[in-house]
């Protein structure tokens, strides 16, 4: 019998006959009135079971491997429902000379192609896209393309609708020939990775109906020098934007990234786009740059009742323009991300009519809706409270990603005590639920009271949420000195996994946590508590993991600033039931004096055999041998990135490793020792591995290093996306995930 996994790249047609090929596999296998099992070969699938199979093939291997096989099978490889749209994005073992080949074949079929971070092809491969002239949407995203090779790649595709490429410091729209030009005017959609401050081919580009942009761009080169946010020359003619429909913008840290956002948002000031219906803008940081057309562009919203996707930073909306932008409309994907001056407004519009049809909403993001600083908190309403949470999965039935990372519950301090459910039981009514981040505290039952002194009846004034000033002759009350709870049970979380056993992505963050990645260590640490803020969080352990193993469906798992995990047997329990696990995230568990869940880590790692991506950060991790051998035993890994300001590492068992696991293509490691050992490994394993691996990707660095911070914004950002996995991508609308 053969088996067929779920694939983004599968059509929809092909999904809805599925079910109906499995039974026609299993009726030719099982039915011995007219063949024997013996006798069943690849020959004997009809041409849409054949068909199905190699949607799953790469199409490197399909064209230049599978089609040779048969006359059969070269007929089916060059169907068009495989050819039509093409992703070479994560072919990693095909080099220069095979993509060249494949492309040639493609060139009379693909209406779709995608180079996506292809950054290990060369400039002259790039080149011979001009052959694939019937290509209407491209993406060299990532690749190596100068102004004038990009220039004559637009001059050969006159069908061209759809570009998505890196405008680097080198690129210069005055070297684009007429015939470009005459391309980018007839394009709809455009996506710019802007890593130097200008407009791009936008002012080319009159006809856009999509425009996605990520500015990555340092405040200060690798000089040292500051970065002036000064257009180039001939630039400063930007479109009206007179037919675009959807804007989303994402931005890295650093005021270049904003003050160019708010030069393309300037025509905004004087003419909202009227068919304009997807509004998507990711600052990170706390103190985003104002944008005073912020409440026209919520009022144009609201007139036009079609919004379909709205984020916006929290310093760009009041309440009353939140509810006007929300008015009339049915929108499928909201994000507030750190806006706790709008979350009663939020669930008002949610929950009383001031939406059109809740229902629509597919992806709703809350990461620190109600945050304010734990040490602040004055009151109950402070939290997240369990019955509004459910009046919400009444209204919004059909949410499918939910993000309530850096938000706070308190089962035993919510409003309406007696007998209230727990959180989790109120989002386990969230029946379509694929994708959740919580807050760690959300999946405690409560305190165990017994812990806490009894030379004070009261609750502890942190646990009341009170700040309490220090008073002369006390010791002021440090949350750490209070001994962790104990005796909390997983009730509530076994409410959760009952109610939502679909959920494929699970992410479960500490409130206290941030990662000390230099590259956005400024915007992450300014957005968080303290470590140890919460005692609640703190109570969140083993027992809580290895209750996640009634989740036999996920796929991608984040475990983040959780103290309470001390001996990792939960992590054992839960790889062992979660099989099909492909992403693994993990960093802060249990004490940062010491990594006491080395045994139970090892232990999990043999049991994640279709493990894709792991990160581990640990102060104190030990890359020896034996974590090596296990991580061996992940035969499908892919990515690997170890964090670890005070950890070492074996260079030997790396090479050993990186032997066994061959399709590994990016291996990232930031931890203790000397500059002259990370070097050494670092250039024994890219002189050793680079021939046989094009996209290898190799960065070996002691955290300490000064050139650190540039060796990071080297690297590809496909790759740095997985550097960054803490950074939750849960709930967010299409074409964008925050930095």
């Amino acid at each position: 019998m053969i088996n067929f996994k779920s694939s983004g790249s599968i059509s929809g047609a092909v999904h809805a006959t599925k079910e109906a090929m499995n039974q026609q596999i299993l009726q030719a296998v099982c039915d011995e009135d007219t063949m024997s099992s013996n006798s069943v070969g690849m020959s004997d699938l009809s041409d849409e079971i054949l068909l199905c199979i190699l949607h799953h093939v790469p199409v490197c291997d399909l064209l230049m491997n599978v089609a040779n096989v048969c006359q059969k099978l070269h007929t089916l490889c060059h169907d068009k429902t495989l050819l039509t749209n093409v992703r070479l994005s994560e072919e990693y073992l095909a080099d220069d000379q095979l993509v060249r080949r494949t492309l040639k074949q493609l060139s009379n079929h693909v209406q779709s192609l995608s180079l996506n971070g292809c950054y290990w092809l060369s400039g002259s491969t790039m080149e011979h896209l001009a052959r694939c002239r019937g290509v209407t949407h491209l993406d060299v995203t990532g690749c190596r393309l100068t102004s004038l090779s990009l220039s004559r790649l637009l001059s050969s595709l006159s069908l061209l609708r759809s570009l998505a490429f890196d405008v680097r410091p080198c690129f210069n729209s005055a070297l684009l020939s007429s015939e470009a030009v005459d391309s980018l005017s007839r394009l709809t959609e455009l996506r710019q990775t802007l890593f130097t401050p200008s407009y791009g081919v936008v002012p080319c580009c009159a006809q856009l109906r999509k425009l996605m942009l990520q500015f990555d761009i340092p405040d200060v080169t690798r000089e040292g020098v500051g970065v002036c946010c000064q257009l180039m020359v001939g630039q400063s003619s930007v479109p009206h934007y007179e037919q675009l429909e959807e804007f989303t913008a994402r931005l890295a840290p650093g005021e270049v990234n904003q003050t160019l956002l708010l030069l393309y948002l300037a025509v905004f000031s004087v003419h909202i786009p009227k068919h304009l219906r997807i509004f998507l803008v990711s600052i990170p940081g706390p103190n985003p740059a104002h944008w005073p057309a912020a409440p026209s562009l919520a009022q144009s919203l609201g007139e036009r009742g079609d919004l379909v996707a709205l984020q916006l930073p929290r310093s760009w909306l009041d309440s009353l323009s939140l509810k006007r932008a929300l008015e009339g409309n049915s929108p499928k994907h909201l994000s507030f991300s750190r806006c706790p001056a709008l979350w009663p407004q939020v669930f008002q519009s949610l929950l009383n009519g001031g939406v059109r049809d809740a229902t629509q909403l597919i992806s709703l993001n809350l990461s620190g809706i109600n945050h304010v600083p734990y040490s602040e908190c004055r009151s109950v309403e402070d939290q997240l409270v369990s019955g509004t949470v459910s009046q919400l999965a009444a209204a919004c039935c059909n949410i499918k990603h939910l993000n309530l990372m850096h938000t706070h519950y308190h089962h035993e301090h919510s409003s309406g005590l007696n007998g209230e459910a727990h959180l989790c039981a109120s989002l386990a009514r969230f029946k379509r639920l694929r994708s959740l981040t919580l807050p760690a505290c959300a999946l405690s039952d409560g305190l165990n009271t017994s812990n806490i002194s009894t030379r004070n009846p009261a609750l502890s004034p942190l646990f009341q949420g009170l700040k309490k000033p220090p008073r002369v002759g006390l010791q002021t009350y440090k949350p750490d000195s209070e001994p962790p709870p104990s005796g909390n049970g997983t009730s509530g979380l076994a409410l959760l996994t009952a109610g939502c056993p679909f959920l494929e992505t699970f992410e479960l963050i500490g409130p206290g946590f941030a990662s000390t990645l230099p590259r956005l260590e400024p915007c992450s640490r300014a957005s968080v508590e303290p470590r140890g803020m919460c005692a609640w969080a703190r109570g969140v352990g083993d027992t809580h993991l290895a209750a996640l193993e009634a989740l036999p469906r996920l796929h991608r798992v984040t475990l983040a600033g959780l103290p309470g995990v001390v001996r990792g047997t939960g992590l054992v329990q839960l790889t062992q039931q979660c099989r099909d696990l492909r992403v693994l995230s993990l960093a802060n568990l249990g004490s940062l004096k010491t990594m006491s869940y080395t045994a139970a880590l090892l232990d999990a790692l043999k049991q994640c055999t279709q493990l894709q991506e792991l990160r581990l950060e640990q102060p104190y991790l030990n890359a020896n041998s034996s974590f090596f051998e296990a991580l061996s035993c992940c035969s499908r890994l892919q990515r690997v990135c170890l964090i670890s300001r005070s950890g070492t590492f074996d260079p030997s068992a790396t090479e050993t490793f990186m032997e066994n696991c061959c399709h590994v293509i990016m291996c990232h490691m930031f931890m203790g020792g000397t500059l002259v050992a990370c070097r050494t490994l670092q250039k024994a394993l890219l002189d050793r591995f680079s021939v046989e691996r094009s996209a290898l990707s190799v960065a070996i660095y002691p955290l300490q290093h000064e050139d650190l911070p540039s060796v990071i914004r080297g690297i590809p950002l496909t790759l740095l996306d997985q550097i960054t996995l803490f950074q939750s991508h849960v709930a967010q609308p299409p074409h964008l995930s925050p930095l």
